[in-house]
């Protein structure tokens, strides 16, 4: 594990994902390490390989300082913007409980104040320290990203992430605090269409810890990420393997789809952006619309 300490030339960035304005990212690399993890590709700007994801973390030591000059170079304050932690790493990671640069950032967001949505994605219960400056942020809202309901499963592609369990746990008491929430079904594993159940398992969870907006994706095969991900899965069923590819089928998409969308009004849910987020269209269907009206 290759660990430093970094200065930042900037941290408040233009961000390209469509509804998201501008996004911090307090480190480079993630301790999580995620197998099926699109952001495995930020190695090439930092003289890594794809491979080496999970093996690396860059701190940026002066976050904070240059976010509370950045911010206040927007306008109105951010007002009706859209501002994320973060897109190419989890901001709750390992080196957050030692460094803080994340609820330093919030702390930022918070004292200016800024007018715009705040919005966390994260694996970590470690989010639930920073609930007390959460509050103070005027449009604050934290998601989850779960893939299971079952921490063998979870563990299987996410091996250094916290426990799928505890993310539940953490949405719960989230939401008991009044902080609004969400929960990012991401990457939708093809298993889900043999066995309906299990997907269903994760809707009724976390219907019950009380998060009822969503974002739900599909399995990104892109070449570098199916590469990782298959040499991860050396050795497994050649029937399992197969699924995962027919993942990338339209008419295997639109299974899924459709028992998303039952699960949703079953549920009484609401499906952020009114889709299933497929990355090769995500794009162009979605366009700029505000994910969190």
């Amino acid at each position: 594990m290759e660990f430093k300490e970094i200065s930042a030339k900037t941290i408040l960035s233009k961000c390209g994902i469509p509804g998201i304005d501008y996004v911090i990212n307090p480190y480079v690399g993630c301790k999580f390490g995620c197998t099926y993890c699109y952001a495995s590709f930020m190695g090439r700007f930092v003289g890594k390989t794809v491979n080496d994801w999970g093996q690396y973390v860059y701190v940026k030591i002066n976050a904070p300082d240059l976010l509370k000059k950045e911010i206040r170079k927007l306008p109105n304050k951010g007002l009706g913007k859209e501002l994320f932690l973060s897109s190419v790493t989890d901001p709750y990671q390992a080196s957050e409980a030692r460094y803080k640069l994340t609820r330093q950032c919030l702390e930022v967001l918070a004292d200016l104040p800024f007018e715009g949505t705040v919005s966390i994605l994260t694996k970590s219960p470690l989010v639930s320290r920073d609930i007390d400056v959460l509050k103070k942020i005027k449009h604050a809202i934290v998601g989850m990203t779960v893939t299971s309901t079952d921490d063998g499963i979870s563990r299987y592609f996410e091996k250094y992430a916290p426990k799928v369990t505890d993310r539940f746990k953490t949405l719960e008491e989230l939401n008991k605090n009044g902080i609004r929430t969400y929960a990012f079904i991401g990457p939708l594993l093809p298993h889900f269409v043999a066995q309906t159940e299990e997907l269903e398992k994760i809707f009724k969870r976390l219907s019950d810890v009380g998060t009822k907006q969503l974002f739900v994706e599909h399995l990104n095969l892109s070449a570098y990420i199916k590469n990782r991900l298959f040499s991860e899965m050396k050795g497994a069923d050649k029937k399992i393997v197969e699924t995962f590819y027919m993942s990338q089928k339209k008419e295997y998409r639109k299974e899924l789809d459709a028992l998303v969308q039952k699960l949703i009004k079953k549920y009484d849910m609401h499906l952020l952006l009114d889709m299933v987020i497929f990355h090769k269209e995500f794009q162009k269907d979605s366009g700029s619309r505000n994910p969190f009206p």
